[in-house]
């Protein structure tokens, strides 16, 4: 564990085979018992983990007297249901989030192979390629997250949080996930400096890596009548301008580690979107189908080297920035198409 000053530690929750390595769990201590921000995995290894973090931090599960989940995803909110039945400790969630758990339980075992393949049909994938879904059927009969707990208590925005002897305030940011929320802690620094209180950012701000936004949820939230697609990425860069000017002193992270100049890394991840929408209107000079413009993207390594999940995940990040840029008016549908095509504006 890593003790921040005032109150906060980190614990490192491992994440089972995943290139992240570990989530960071925050604890809080505050007037009513420790708190914690996430959770980490449903996962033996993880929940010792988490159990001698916490130890080493003079408290334990039973002490807990709440869990705030920044996200849905399930190296966040995994181990909340097994926190809550050592404990009874309360779960807080926004309320975006808590709705897409709801859907996640109740979506049958390997019906997410059948949504995923139908986007990928739309989205003009090759006949392979989706037809690869069905070896993944049977080893797939669980959706990370499907027995996620449902959490009991809301994040609202701009509420300040009923926690004695803390400051708290939740700060929704969607983009990462409908109803991710950053806290923020307004209370002065304990080591000082300049800046307002610290922040626990979740998966919204990170130090090193671009957070993922993509329609990757297998339900996207209810629109009301009238109102036009989700443009998540539209909601990550406002939630980008939100945090920025909060201005805290330091970021406590999810994943990574802390770092400062929140404001900073804001303009570094503003750029790089600003990029990666430019690239994508100049590939649409040609009209081209979301299949076809993802594998024409600059990816970290070429397409063809690109693994097959990781080929998925490519495809609804394109998608969100396809989206903002028709929100945007910069890109439309080409008429008659199939799979539909886009083309620049």
């Amino acid at each position: 564990m890593t003790d921040h000053g005032g109150g906060v530690w980190s614990v490192p929750v491992p994440i089972p085979g995943n290139p992240l390595g570990h989530t960071l769990v925050h604890l809080l201590d505050t007037g009513r018992g420790p708190v914690l921000v996430d959770t980490g995995w449903d996962d033996p290894a993880s929940w010792d983990a988490l159990t001698a973090g916490l130890a080493a931090c003079g408290t334990s599960v039973a002490a807990l007297h709440g869990v705030l989940v920044t996200h849905h995803h399930p190296d966040h909110h995994g181990l909340s249901g097994r926190v809550r039945e050592a404990s009874g400790a309360w779960i807080a969630m926004h309320p975006a989030d808590t709705e897409l758990v709801r859907h996640l339980r109740g979506t049958p075992p390997g019906g997410w192979i059948d949504l995923l393949a139908g986007k990928l049909t739309a989205a003009g994938a090759p006949a392979g390629h989706v037809a690869r879904l069905e070896a993944a059927r049977a080893a797939a009969r669980e959706l990370p997250g499907r027995r996620a707990a449902l959490p009991d208590r809301e994040l609202v925005h701009g509420e300040l949080l009923d926690l004695p002897g803390r400051r708290l305030r939740a700060v929704w940011t969607p983009g990462h996930t409908p109803g991710h929320v950053c806290l923020h802690l307004e209370e002065a620094h304990p080591h000082g400096g300049a800046g307002n209180g610290r922040l626990f950012s979740g998966d919204h701000l990170l130090p090193g890596i671009t957070p993922h936004v993509g329609l990757y949820e297998i339900y996207e939230p209810a629109r009301a009548p009238g109102e036009g697609p989700a443009d998540p990425l539209g909601d990550y860069l406002s939630s980008l301008a939100r945090v920025a000017a909060l201005d805290p002193a330091e970021v406590l992270p999810a994943h990574q580690h802390a770092f400062t100049d929140a404001p900073g890394r804001v303009r570094e991840l503003l750029a790089h979107h600003r990029a990666r929408l430019a690239e994508l209107r100049a590939l649409l000079g040609t009209p081209r189908t979301l299949w076809q413009l993802t594998a024409s993207m600059a990816w970290n390594r070429p397409w063809d080297r690109i693994p097959y999940a990781s080929r998925n995940i490519a495809v609804a990040e394109a998608e969100a920035h396809l989206r903002h840029l028709v929100a945007r008016r910069q890109a439309e549908a080409v008429p008659g198409s199939h799979p539909v095509a886009y083309v620049a504006v």
